[in-house]
């Protein structure tokens, strides 16, 4: 899987985020400590945009690489492909 740093999804900046897998994590600094309430509406908007977010503080992956890997392994396995849009019949929505 493919991971692009600094990602620009409007009006955000993504960390990290596989674009193909709608996947984005977040490394979180000790600042976010105060910054509950803005995280929140983040996350919520990134998962309207069809993200999924998944945050660690600078610690853990600091302290616990692999466990960071693996968690980012289980969350990409995991993933619900979207379903497909179905073809219109022919002569619907040609106009």
């Amino acid at each position: 899987m493919k991971f692009a740093r600094q990602v620009v999804v409007e009006p955000y900046i993504l960390d990290f985020a596989a674009r193909s897998a709608k996947l984005e994590i977040e490394i979180d600094g000790d600042t976010h400590g105060a910054r509950t309430e803005y995280d929140a509406r983040r996350t919520s908007f990134l998962e309207q945009q069809g993200y999924r977010v998944i945050r660690f503080t600078n610690s853990e992956v600091m302290g616990n690489l692999e466990g960071a890997l693996t968690a980012i392994g289980v969350a990409l396995a995991d993933r619900t492909p979207p379903l497909p849009t179905p073809s219109p019949r022919w002569g619907e929505g040609l106009r």
